[in-house]
């Protein structure tokens, strides 16, 4: 991989991974915003539950490359519930004004950089609705006030117990690498089991 596209992923994903949790906040934002679709609003809950799961395609929570599959999906999954000229989704995007306008920057580095890793996760965003969570589905946590309230004091655990840092994620993580190989492994693995050629 060329040197240069290398570091500005390392930057990339460095600022993703420090901003996860407060991105996170984002979700639950678009998620209970009546001005939004029921789509859309969906597509979050599901991208929520994919983030705060410890069960994800990389399970591995000691290894911050372990939620690189998070911060990528939840962008994608933001990215395509919120664009268009909708003008309640216009709104919702200027609220968060320094988040949406970077994201395609952001997103086309990360192809560059992870190439077909990068659509074969982006595609998953297509799952994110069939999520579950405490064996409840996207759909009773749309429709029930408490499951939604229940969510978000997960969220909330989630963030109290997240344990990367901008010091420390500066110190572990050095190479792009460290995150497209286990990236790579994750989808080798899903291949085998799905009978597919590695």
């Amino acid at each position: 991989m060329d040197a240069e596209i290398s570091g500005r992923f390392v930057e990339t994903m460095r600022s993703w991974l420090v901003s996860l949790p407060f991105d996170l906040k984002i979700l639950y934002e678009a998620s209970t915003d009546e001005n939004l679709s029921r789509e859309t609003r969906e597509l979050m809950i599901g991208a929520i539950i994919y983030t705060i799961s410890p069960s994800d395609l990389i399970s591995d929570r000691d290894n911050f490359a372990s939620y690189a599959d998070d911060c990528l999906l939840l962008r994608v999954a933001l990215k395509k519930g919120l664009e268009g000229d909708d003008e309640d989704k216009e709104y919702f995007r200027s609220r968060f004004t320094e988040f949406f306008e970077s994201l395609d920057v952001e997103l086309a580095t990360s192809r560059a950089a992870m190439g077909p890793l990068h659509d074969w996760l982006a595609s998953k965003v297509g799952i994110l609705v069939k999520q579950t969570h405490k064996n409840k589905s996207v759909k009773q946590y749309f429709e029930s006030d408490d499951l939604q309230e229940e969510l978000y004091e997960d969220g909330l655990e989630f963030r109290t117990e997240y344990p990367i840092n901008e010091d420390d994620i500066s110190d572990r993580f050095k190479k792009a690498s460290s995150i497209i190989d286990l990236l790579q492994r994750a989808k080798n693995n899903e291949d085998l089991k799905a009978g597919k050629p590695a």
